[in-house]
């Protein structure tokens, strides 16, 4: 499975009313560290696949969310665990630091 498309109108059934845990990669087309992060979080998409749902929200298209989740700076990841936040990563992550962060919010 690979990212989840997120969107005001769809985030609280892929996102809130969601078991397990969550990865919401907040991202905008025009962000230079997103699409310098994409590859990875695609690889981790595939990596976790059954383990985490990993989704993308478009801030610039969602901004209802994006607003909702205070949302100041991009990239930005927040996990979610049973609909929850649970932790929060701002600005570029690297593939290592992703995983990292990915396997503490799983234990």
């Amino acid at each position: 499975m690979s990212e989840v498309i997120l969107s005001d109108s769809n985030f609280e059934n892929e996102v809130a009313k969601s078991k397990g845990l969550v990865l919401v990669d907040f991202y905008a087309e025009w962000c230079g560290p997103c699409k310098m992060m994409a590859p990875a979080i695609e690889k981790m998409a595939k990596a976790y696949e059954g383990k985490v749902k990993v989704c993308k929200l478009n801030v610039d298209e969602s901004p209802a969310v994006s607003t909702m989740f205070e949302i100041q700076g991009i990239p930005t990841l927040i996990y979610f665990k049973d609909g929850q936040p649970v932790g929060k990563d701002v600005g570029f992550q690297s593939e290592e630091k992703l995983k990292q962060s990915i396997e503490n919010h799983l234990a």
